[in-house]
């Protein structure tokens, strides 16, 4: 049968012409564009996936560079910082030189006075100018601003990271559970105590700073015991004291110093003179707290020993348990990082109401993830290091810088000079090595810790997801260009097909004659 208006050899050949020109287009635009996905229809689940890991490797890229460029920063910081702690070093050493009295003259103390002025001065200079594409590092802008800090609780405070994701402030509440303690022994002179010592003795008597001995004839009062060894206090870390100023109560030895590595030692050398009432101190087991002894000494709860150490404070910071040293505590976690010197009265009094102040803002923050979480951010606080704000040590409670040991200052060498003693001038500028060294070391810690290894783990996911990307929308060349092959023999017969069948219409003309 043949029909001139249907030809249905021909729509066929068509059809399969038009699918093999498609094949051989969507061929030939992978191996044009490389890539297998080029629009949504050629795999939707595929390219769903394909463009969340580019918009990871986006991520990963520019947190990439923000890590390198957070390095930079921190190099740069520590550069400046390794100057600050060689002139400390230098300022030491002339007032090492300067304590050398004996052997120096007052124009030789002046002229390192004059370094020290000069040391001092460039500290603080450093701390000014040292910065980043504009970006101050030293003076103290990177750090964290306080608000509410009681200084009748909390001498010091020193935050060193924390996060303020979605907060205007984070409150920081410090709770005393256990006291602070010296050292302590107390001697009651005898069964009645008369405020004399009843025979000549000697005593050894021992604390952090070193040890000495004394000897003290018979009937000596006990108020010049105490004298006699607070004028020792600078040599061997340890204070005499009669017990509630009543020499008739007897008499506490406790160490200068608070905290676990201060004790006091206080024996009898050669025995007791068997004339009289034997020599012993006592200490109170473990308390809790200082005992109450304005109405009457508890002797019967005191045992006898000739050593006691002091003990840390303890203390929870936001409920979690708080390092102790002496009066200092600390804690350091992802969220709250932090140093403080509590008040010796609020160090001593577990009973005392919490304390509590905020942290208000600032700080340095580093986004080292691709996404903008907490978990992926890292926030330190570099605190300025003029000389105003290096040192911080506490002497009958007042805080004392790096800036007093300038010229006129309450530490200069002229000052100690006068006073006899360079030793808070030293403990200055050790706490001021310290404070640098500490920061020097907490900077090469976040570097190589934080920054290095996050840095590594970015790359190796880097690679990793690329890899992944192009296996999902990567064109196989080598199986497309197999594919293109085909496309064109199947288009190129499809062509040669259609020409036939519209050729065989034609054959009805024959049965015209």
């Amino acid at each position: 049968m043949s029909r001139i208006n249907s030809n249905i050899p021909s729509l066929i050949a068509q059809a399969n012409l038009s699918q093999n020109n498609m094949e051989l287009q969507l061929r030939l635009e992978r191996l044009s564009t490389g890539l297998r996905i080029n629009r949504g229809a050629d795999d939707p689940a595929g390219l769903i996936i394909t463009e969340r890991i580019r918009s990871d490797l986006n991520g990963i890229e520019q947190a990439i560079r923000n890590v390198e460029r957070a390095s930079s920063v921190i190099a740069t910081t520590e550069s400046a910082l390794a100057e600050v702690g060689d002139l400390l070093s230098s300022i030491r050493a002339l007032m090492v030189e300067a304590a050398n009295t004996g052997a120096s003259s007052k124009e030789e103390r002046a002229a390192n006075q004059l370094q020290i002025d000069s040391a001092i001065d460039s500290i603080t200079r450093i701390s000014n100018t040292a910065s980043f594409g504009g970006l101050k590092l030293l003076n103290g802008s990177l750090d964290y601003t306080l608000s509410g800090v009681d200084t009748s609780e909390i001498s010091l405070a020193r935050v060193n990271n924390a996060s303020l994701i979605n907060v205007d402030s984070l409150e920081v509440e410090i709770d005393v559970l256990g006291s602070a303690q010296t050292g302590g022994l107390y001697y009651n002179g005898g069964t009645t105590p008369p405020g004399v010592l009843l025979s000549a003795l000697t005593l050894e008597i021992a604390g952090p700073s070193g040890v000495e001995v004394l000897t003290f004839q018979s009937g000596v009062a006990l108020d010049k015991v105490v004298s006699g060894i607070n004028k020792l206090t600078a040599l061997i870390g340890v204070e005499a004291a009669l017990i509630n100023g009543d020499a008739n109560s007897g008499i506490v030895f406790s160490s200068a110093e608070y905290g676990s590595s201060s004790f006091v030692s206080v024996k009898r050398l050669g025995g007791p003179d068997p004339d009289d009432d034997a020599w012993e101190t006592y200490r109170f087991p473990d308390e809790d707290e200082y005992p109450d002894t304005s109405g009457g000494f508890p002797w019967s709860d005191l045992t006898g020993a000739d050593r006691d150490k002091g003990r840390d404070v303890s203390a929870l910071i936001n409920g979690n348990l708080a390092t102790g040293d002496g009066l200092n505590i600390s804690i350091n976690s992802q969220s709250l990082g932090v140093e403080l010197l509590l008040a010796e009265s609020f160090a001593i009094d577990p009973t005392a109401t919490n304390s509590t102040f905020q942290i208000t803002g600032g700080g340095a923050l580093f986004q080292l993830g691709p996404d903008i979480t907490a978990q992926q951010q890292l926030s330190i606080g570099i605190g300025s290091v003029a000389a105003s704000t290096l040192g911080g040590v506490l002497d009958e409670g007042t805080l004392n810088y790096l800036s007093s040991i300038k010229s006129g200052g309450t530490n200069s060498i002229e000052a100690s000079v006068r006073r006899g003693d360079f030793t808070l001038a030293s403990d200055i500028i050790q706490e001021s090595i310290d404070n640098v060294t500490i920061l020097r070391g907490r900077l090469g810690s976040i570097e190589r810790n934080g920054l290095q290894t996050n840095v590594r783990s970015l790359q190796a996911a880097f690679e990793n997801l690329t890899a992944s990307n192009s296996i999902i929308r990567d064109a196989d060349f080598a199986m497309e260009t197999s594919k293109l092959t085909r496309a064109q023999i199947l288009a190129s017969s499809g062509t040669t097909v259609l020409q036939l069948a519209n050729q065989q219409s034609q054959q009805v003309l024959q049965l015209l004659g």
